[in-house]
């Protein structure tokens, strides 16, 4: 049955909000990135104005903007690789053996996810600070692996519980170890959930920053917290913290899109049918 004109019509002006309502907010950084200060605050406010490339200069000849940059990138990397070994092997436990416990575990697990960010900051500078983790990267790394793992591996969860039982079983009686059949049959099966987990693992530790700015100093901040340089006592230099913005975007959306084609090829269901 066709649907109604104006319900149709009106089904596609909510789709041109929604996405007015997404882009509107990354247009605005760009377009502010491209501004003078002058004219961030000129009044009225003018949409046609000479765009300018002097924030990006500013910002990309910055003396520190290597070393930070080489933190995130540490950062993000390391994070994300141990949050998918760790969160593989937690989420194949907790979907193939049976044990007491299993159910409050895995839901444990869930809950802690829901602790906002902003409220571990004095708890964990306080035991970081008796490790001597604080100003440390490696400090920073396993916070954030302890914060990404509970959403890993119910993510990933998911995954294994999609993978026949029959696959492993036949790869067993082929000779293969626990160790081959994880490697060489879960983890080839789990590649659209381990791109979606690296991604939001990846985001997660990239654009942090309440967290970051406690835990790191000069030596080991990370880009979200050196945006943050440009608010000083003179007042807040919107076109620089717009230009380093728009540059931190800039690689989670490469990652994303490099990623996103693991989903969409459906790995899975292919070998299954195989």
């Amino acid at each position: 049955m066709k649907r109604p004109l104006l319900l149709v019509v009106a089904h596609y002006a909510m789709l041109v909000a929604l996405g007015l309502l997404c882009v509107a907010p990354i247009a605005l950084i760009f377009t502010t990135s491209l501004r003078q200060q002058v004219h961030i605050f000129a009044e009225p406010l003018n949409f046609i104005f000479m765009p300018t490339l002097e924030n990006y200069r500013a910002v990309l000849t910055e003396d520190n903007l290597g070393r930070y940059l080489g933190n995130s990138l540490f950062v993000g990397v390391i994070s994300t690789a141990i949050t998918l070994v760790l969160g593989c092997m937690a989420a194949y436990g907790l979907a193939r053996f049976r044990f007491p416990g299993r159910s409050a575990v895995g839901y444990t697990t869930l809950l802690l996810r829901t602790v906002p960010l902003a409220v571990l900051a004095i708890p964990v500078f306080m035991i970081w600070s008796q490790w001597q983790l604080v100003n440390s990267l490696w400090g920073l790394i396993l916070l954030y692996v302890a914060v990404n793992l509970p959403f890993t591996i119910w993510l990933l969860y998911g995954f294994v519980l999609q993978v026949p039982v029959e696959l492993e079983e036949a790869a067993a009686i082929d000779g293969c170890g626990p160790v081959r059949v994880f490697t060489k049959v879960l983890l080839p099966l789990m590649g659209p959930g381990l791109a979606a987990a690296s991604i939001f693992t990846f985001r997660i530790a990239w654009n942090e920053f309440i967290l970051a700015l406690v835990l790191t100093d000069r030596q080991t901040r990370t880009l979200p917290v050196a945006a943050s340089l440009f608010i000083t006592d003179m007042g807040v230099d919107w076109g620089k913290v717009m230009a380093m913005g728009s540059l931190i975007a800039i690689p989670p959306l490469i990652f994303t899109f490099v990623a996103a084609r693991q989903i969409i090829t459906g790995m899975t269901a292919g070998a299954v049918k195989g």
